[in-house]
């Protein structure tokens, strides 16, 4: 496949399994959801020339999330599904590093660069939310209290919005860990955003910019005019 489109194909892969996550309430749903979600971070560490420690790190995870989706399908252990969540999170936060570093190689901004960021971005939100799904797992008590666990549905719902420091406040983590991941997500995203906008302003350069600077007062000149 042509390494030109794979950031496009990254992002198809998140919204399949965005969408997968929605419905997922059947134990086969969640099987084939972390089958898809192992696609996604194989294609994202392909795209983005990911280096060897790395790739490793995702075989890894890989092997884990394959043995857990297969055990998960046959086993109605709640432990499983908190092992699934936990091996998608880490999936899901090893893929935006390699994607970062990919995009801070390029002298230039073209549509790649933002379908990668775009990706990223998305692929942190869905990171922390299955995060949640793992904690409202193993946690004693319900982790948003008296509203109690969350679908997996409502787990990436309340990600999105503390990523994006939205705050709706219909979900409120009733204490810890709950309340710290929120807390690291939120200076997570913003600080992604921050690095993702400096580096498109860094190499971003407007149509004709090198024609004009060529002509130095020339340019000048027509803009006076």
């Amino acid at each position: 496949m042509n390494l030109r489109y794979g950031y496009g194909l990254v992002l198809l892969l998140i919204v399949s399994t965005y969408v997968l996550a929605l419905s997922a309430e059947q134990r086969w749903l969640v099987t084939l959801l972390l089958f898809v979600q192992t696609a996604t971070v194989w294609q994202s560490l392909r795209v983005a020339g990911a280096h060897r420690g790395l790739r490793v790190a995702g075989g890894l995870v890989f092997l884990l999330a394959i043995v857990t989706a297969t055990v998960n399908a046959f086993s109605q252990a709640r432990t499983l599904s908190g092992v699934a969540f936990s091996a998608a999170s880490a999936l899901y936060l090893l893929a935006p590093i390699a994607i970062v570093r990919d995009l801070g190689r390029r002298h230039r901004v073209d549509g790649q660069t933002m379908l990668g960021a775009l990706a990223a971005y998305l692929l942190i939100g869905m990171a922390f939310g299955f995060a949640y799904g793992c904690v409202a797992v193993f946690q004693p008590g319900p982790l948003f209290g008296a509203q109690g666990d969350p679908s997996l549905a409502d787990a990436l719902f309340f990600s999105f919005v503390t990523v994006t420091t939205t705050g709706y406040g219909n979900f409120v983590p009733a204490g810890n860990p709950g309340q710290t991941i929120a807390v690291i997500e939120a200076l997570v995203g913003q600080l992604f955003l921050v690095t993702a906008v400096a580096k498109v302003v860094e190499a971003w350069r407007p149509r004709n910019w090198k024609r004009d600077s060529s002509t130095g007062d020339d340019a000048t000149e027509r803009e006076v005019r």
